[in-house]
């Protein structure tokens, strides 16, 4: 009852800002753009809009009349020509995208109720498989899922005292706020963002793109640039092999904790929503410095990779564990162009060495922005990451009679070029070595276009 009168409200206060504009629009005027996220960061969909856009004056109205009022619709989709140049498994090539829709409802100005978000966002995902022709293990796309219509994200998010706590319940991806540095977002390497020793872990992953879970975040801010984040969820993804479910028997839960400290520089510009403080929609300006400590954990029950019982039954584990270390910083800003900056960054993390496959990893690069030209949002990144096969994936390997490697690395270069408030464009290319720790595939050498489409 609660939640359809929630609706029946927000419904009726969307009607009369809509009844008291329709006079005014225009037919010859598609829809106008409130663009997402930019493309470097579309692996985690962390919403941050830029400023309106109006295509005619009576959408540009009515847009910030709902921009006003708290409503806030985007429309981002990401889309990515590969080619497998050399190596791998096989040449070719495919095209993959995804879509968001995207709504965040700002419940202080609908409803007068202070410090509350609703967050919805509806995913598609279509097109090829990248690594079915490089043949790695980590992913050389962030974008790759399995083709389909889903709710990825979906949650109520509620600021305290003084917007010091944050919590937030409902299906949310984890990646947009643990495991998270704003400078491995730039790459397209599924690893940059989330490392395979966790994103690779327990029932189907955590709770990341493209297969969400649902369960409660708090986070605190004790003190000025420390944030402490954990998070209880599923331990299965919703969108399962065959079903969708939710805390099922034999689930589990995932928990994750994380403290990070950040350097963030003084701004006198505006901020998106400045009485967010802390939490997705913070509206903060980017971080100079960040350096962060984390811990997963299932409760579940988990089979060893290698050891068994003496019926030749795997033996269970009860609970799976895991820890990452994150550091980004700014090292360089040009004085006469305080917008060029290079930034390096390094991740590094520790899985479960019985029942992962892979048991670490280790992530490292640089960015500098705007490397050309002055004034242009344009970003140059150079990285690479490094999976390794854990101990107990290597004996069961060679119980089974295969021969391996103990590492998967990726060397990636990539070039972000943000041509209007609407489109970006990345050209990138990878080079993997020792693809699959198969020393029957050959070093692959692929590349992407990726661009998106921000409304």
């Amino acid at each position: 009852m609660w939640t359809a009168a929630m609706a029946v409200c927000l419904l009726l206060r969307l009607y009369n800002i809509v009844a008291a504009q329709v006079p005014s629009l225009s037919l010859a005027h598609p829809a106008a753009t409130d663009g997402g996220a930019m493309l470097a960061s579309a692996q985690a969909h962390d919403p941050a809009p830029v400023p309106p856009r109006p295509l005619g004056d009576g959408w540009g109205r009515l847009h910030s009349q709902l921009i006003d009022q708290g409503i806030q619709p985007a429309l981002i989709y990401d889309g990515a020509g590969f080619a497998d140049l050399a190596g791998g498994l096989r040449r070719g090539a495919t095209y993959l995208g995804t879509a968001h829709l995207q709504l965040t409802l700002d419940l202080s100005r609908l409803l007068g109720w202070p410090g509350a978000t609703l967050f919805l966002n509806g995913l598609s995902t279509h097109g090829g498989h990248p690594s079915r022709f490089a043949g790695d293990a980590q992913g050389v796309s962030s974008l790759e899922a399995p083709a389909r219509w889903t709710l990825e994200e979906g949650w109520l998010e509620q600021n305290l005292f003084g917007n010091q706590l944050s919590i937030l319940f409902g299906r949310s991806d984890r990646n947009s706020e643990f495991y998270r540095l704003q400078s491995a977002s730039l790459f397209l390497n599924s690893s940059f963002g989330l490392g395979p020793e966790f994103a690779q872990s327990g029932q189907g992953g955590p709770s990341i793109f493209p297969n969400t879970s649902v369960g409660a975040r708090i986070a605190f801010k004790p003190v000025q640039n420390v944030v402490l984040r954990t998070v209880i969820l599923d331990g299965v993804p919703v969108n399962r092999p065959g079903a969708m479910a939710i805390f099922a028997p034999g689930d589990g839960v995932l928990q994750v904790g994380e403290v990070t400290y950040l350097i963030r520089p003084s701004s006198t510009q505006p901020q998106r929503s400045p009485r967010f403080r802390l939490g997705r929609l913070a509206g903060l300006p980017p971080y100079t410095g960040k350096v962060a400590l984390g811990g997963w954990h299932y409760t579940a029950k988990f089979a060893d990779l290698s050891q068994t019982t003496p019926t030749g039954q795997p033996v269970q584990h009860q609970g799976s564990s895991g820890l990452y270390v994150l550091a980004d910083q700014t090292v360089y800003v040009d004085r006469e162009h305080p917008v060029r900056r290079l930034n390096l960054f390094s991740q590094s993390g520790l899985g479960d060495l019985r029942v992962n496959r892979f048991g670490g990893y280790t992530g490292a690069g640089l960015v500098l922005s705007v490397p050309l030209v002055a004034g242009a949002s344009n970003e140059l990144g150079v990285a690479v990451t490094v999976a390794y096969n854990s101990a107990h994936f290597i004996d069961q390997q060679r119980m089974l009679g295969i021969r391996g490697e103990g590492v998967e690395v990726a060397l990636e270069g990539t070039y972000l070029m943000q041509l209007t408030a609407w489109l970006a464009v990345q050209p990138d290319i990878q080079y993997v070595l020792h693809s699959n720790t198969d020393p029957a595939i050959r070093n692959a050498l692929v590349a992407f276009l990726r661009f998106e489409l921000s409304f």
